[in-house]
């Protein structure tokens, strides 16, 4: 007998086995959680669809060494850079402390051979012969300097030399001595580092106090002046027919663009 619906034989023959591995592998896309920078490729396999994630990534297929330079250059910078700067702080620091240590040593050592030698020493006073045979040398203690308004109390050593102003303000060998009855006695020291012992220098004024012990007696000069000068300016050294004294240093603090330079006259 036949059915009276035409299409019922049809209706109950089973899907063919292809059309619905690709319905289900189309539902599995559906749902699949994978991001859409890749490529889905499948496969069938006994019935079962795979599916196989490819990147494309460019930069995720690239070796990992190339990843890792720019990091690895910005490393060796940041190096460099904070070795130079532990480098420079503490060369800094050394200007600022080390040369203070270093000097306050000096100063010390200085102090007490020269105050042994003038306490073993008459004290004849100004007026009196020269040694006829100079006995300091450069680096040796040639005075004792002492500016009360500003509190100077510095062991002078003999020279200018870079050596010898480490170790306290120096004593200019071509000009006169302060046991001279004439000429004009010449004194550098620095303004900063290595104690700073001209650090105030600047405050000084006309009519302050300046003294000078010596091997051969005591001095006692006043100011008169206070000004810059150029570095070439040479004739502050120049010898005066009166006991003079100038004092030399470099001015502005941490600049040597020019001298700042004391004139004192003795006065006993």
């Amino acid at each position: 007998a036949t059915s009276s619906n035409p299409y019922a034989r049809r209706a109950d023959l089973p899907m063919p086995i292809s059309i619905s591995i690709r319905r289900r592998y189309h539902r599995s896309l559906g749902r699949s959680t994978h991001p859409r920078t890749t490529t889905e490729a499948c496969a069938y396999t006994g019935g079962i669809s795979e599916t196989i994630s490819r990147p494309t990534d460019a930069s995720a297929i690239a070796p990992e060494r190339r990843k890792r330079r720019p990091g690895w250059i910005l490393r060796l910078i940041g190096k460099i850079l904070l070795t130079a700067a532990f480098i420079v702080g503490a060369y800094i620091l050394w200007l600022l402390w080390g040369t203070g240590f270093y000097y306050d040593r000096q100063q010390d050592r200085l102090f007490e051979e020269f105050e042994a030698s003038i306490e073993a020493e008459p004290n004849p006073g100004p007026g009196t012969e020269p040694p006829s045979d100079p006995r300091i040398k450069p680096g040796q203690a040639y005075a004792i300097l002492r500016i009360p308004s500003i509190g100077v109390n510095e062991v002078v050593v003999q020279g200018v030399a870079v050596e010898d102003l480490k170790a306290g303000p120096g004593h200019y060998e071509e000009t006169a001595d302060p046991w001279d009855t004439e000429g004009r006695v010449g004194i550098a020291g620095h303004r900063t580092t290595y104690g700073a012992p001209f650090w105030d220098l600047d405050m000084m004024r006309p009519g302050d106090e300046i003294r000078l012990l010596t091997e051969e007696g005591a001095y006692r000069y006043e100011v008169t002046e206070v000004r810059d000068v150029l570095p070439s300016a040479g004739w502050v050294l120049r010898d005066t027919e009166q006991p003079s004294l100038v004092l030399t240093t470099c001015t502005p603090r941490f600049s040597a663009a020019l001298r700042l330079i004391v004139f004192a006259d003795r006065v006993a």
